[in-house]
């Protein structure tokens, strides 16, 4: 049986076999004895997105009282779900995030708990995902950008949607009307000042066949 530690772009922790490309925590959430997630879903406001793979470390999942390894199909999914990168093990990316975030929302360079905060009003509404108005169309929408039609979460690529799936994205065939923006309003800024989030390349596959 899979762990529940995979998130989904509406932040929802699941059990599924999917892995995807990315890793992250929201501190100790989880009973490392039973390797079960405990009833609150963060126990910090720094969440953040690492990279699978760092100086060879190797960690048994959910096994002992240490963060909780979440695990997100992209970065585009990690930021939907209002993750941000890490300092740490990706350094190059947090600061190319902090200077788009910065510059995009019309502030100095700020550290990484002022990220944080900012991020924590953002994606939470009473407990639960924040979701936000949709001001513009998809063709204005900055690549990076999640919106939600239906209780489905959609990738805007290209000023295209493109349906999100454990296993990666879907064309969308017709018409789509987005309910609402996923991704958090200070991020969206970030993407349209020039962060380019690393995305599952089923999306490149999708834009190339027009499947």
């Amino acid at each position: 049986m899979p762990l529940q530690n995979r998130v989904t772009p509406f932040g929802d922790i699941v059990a599924i076999p999917q892995r995807g490309l990315f890793t992250g925590n929201r501190g100790i959430i989880h009973d490392p004895v039973t390797r079960t997630l405990l009833r609150r879903r963060w126990a910090t406001k720094a969440w953040i997105v690492c990279r699978c793979d760092y100086k060879g470390a190797r960690r048994r999942v959910m096994a002992t009282r240490s963060w909780t390894e979440l695990f997100f199909l992209d970065e585009a999914t990690a930021l939907a779900a209002g993750h941000r990168p890490c300092f740490l093990c990706r350094r190059e990316a947090a600061n190319g995030f902090r200077a788009a975030w910065a510059s995009g929302n019309g502030v100095d360079p700020p550290t990484a708990a002022q990220i944080d905060a900012v991020l924590h009003r953002e994606r939470l509404q009473h407990g639960q995902k924040k979701i936000h108005v949709v001001t513009c169309s998809f063709e204005q929408m900055p690549d990076g950008t999640m919106v939600t039609s239906a209780g489905e979460a959609y990738l805007v690529a290209g000023g295209r949607p493109f349906r999100w799936t454990a296993d990666g994205y879907r064309h969308v065939g017709g018409a789509l009307v987005p309910d609402g923006l996923i991704t958090p309003p200070s991020i969206l800024a970030a993407l349209a000042a020039g962060y380019c989030p690393a995305r599952h390349p089923s999306v490149d596959a999708r834009m190339q066949d027009g499947t």
